[in-house]
C-alpha cells in the first residue's frame, strides 16, 4: 500500500513539472497535438499507479519524452506557418453580417445549439447582433458585435475619465502575506503602507485581504471577521 501511495505522489509531482514546461495554455485551451499529449500522460499514470511491477522511472521517461516532443512541436508551429495549418488547423468564419454560413457549419459538425451556446458565453442573445463570428482553432467562437448592438463605453459617450485609473483594484496583502510586485504594479511603496497600517493600529499579519488601485484607494478585511470592509473614502 505504501509503495503505490509513494507511486502516485511521484507521478503527481512529475506531471504537476510537465504541465507546467508545456506553459499556462495547455491548462485551458487545448490544440489537438496538446491533447493527444494529455491523454497519453494521464494514460502512462495510471498504468504505472495500478501495476506496480512497471518499473517508476519507466512512466516517468516517457511522460517527459511526449512533453519534449509536445514543445518541439510547438516551436515548429512558432516557427512554420504550413506547420500551424497542418497541425493546428485554420480559424473558420462561421457568421458574416448575422447570417450563419450553413456550409461552414456542416463542415465543423456545429449544430444551431452549438453556436447559440457559444454565443451567451460572450453574452450575445442575437445572432443578428453579430457582424463577425470566427471559430478558434481552440474550437471557441469569438464573435465581433455591431455597432447597434455593442455595450455603451465611456468613449461613445465621450464621457472623460477624470483621472480615474486604467488599473483595477489589486490584491496586495492576502492571508497576511504582502504582494511586493502587485504594490509595484500600483506605482506605491512599502513606507506608503506602513504609514496607513500604522494609523489602523494594524500590522501586515493581521489583515485577510487588502485590495488597493493606483489612486491609493484601498479596501481591509481583517482575520476573524473583525471590523470587515474597512475602506478610504
Amino acid at each position: 500500500m505504501s509503495v503505490v501511495v509513494m507511486r502516485t505522489v511521484v507521478l503527481y509531482i512529475a506531471i504537476v513539472f510537465a504541465l507546467r514546461i508545456m506553459g499556462k495554455r495547455q491548462l485551458g485551451e487545448l490544440q489537438p497535438a496538446e491533447l493527444v499529449v494529455t491523454i497519453l500522460v494521464s494514460n502512462i499514470a495510471t498504468l504505472s499507479i495500478e501495476d506496480t511491477n512497471i518499473p517508476l522511472l519507466g512512466s516517468i521517461l516517457p511522460i517527459f519524452m511526449l512533453v519534449s516532443c509536445e514543445v518541439l512541436v510547438s516551436v515548429i508551429i512558432l516557427k512554420s506557418g504550413f506547420a500551424r495549418k497542418l497541425i493546428s488547423g485554420n480559424p473558420r468564419i462561421l457568421i458574416r453580417d448575422g447570417v450563419l454560413d450553413q456550409k461552414e457549419m456542416r463542415n465543423l459538425r456545429w449544430s444551431i445549439d452549438d453556436v447559440t451556446e457559444q454565443l451567451r458565453i460572450n453574452n450575445i442573445f442575437n445572432i443578428r447582433d453579430v457582424s463577425f463570428g470566427i471559430v478558434e482553432t481552440s474550437g471557441n467562437l469569438s464573435a465581433y458585435q455591431k455597432f447597434s448592438a455593442r455595450p455603451v463605453t465611456a468613449q461613445m459617450m465621450n464621457i472623460p475619465a477624470n483621472g480615474e485609473p486604467d488599473s483595477p483594484p489589486l490584491p496586495i496583502i492576502v492571508d497576511g502575506v504582502l504582494d511586493r510586485d502587485a504594490l509595484a504594479y500600483l506605482n506605491l511603496k512599502e513606507e506608503w503602507l506602513n504609514k496607513v497600517l500604522k494609523e489602523k493600529q494594524l500590522s501586515v499579519k493581521d489583515i485577510f485581504l487588502m485590495t488597493c488601485d493606483r489612486r491609493a484607494r484601498y479596501q481591509i478585511d481583517l482575520k476573524n471577521n473583525k471590523d470587515k470592509r474597512r475602506k478610504k473614502q
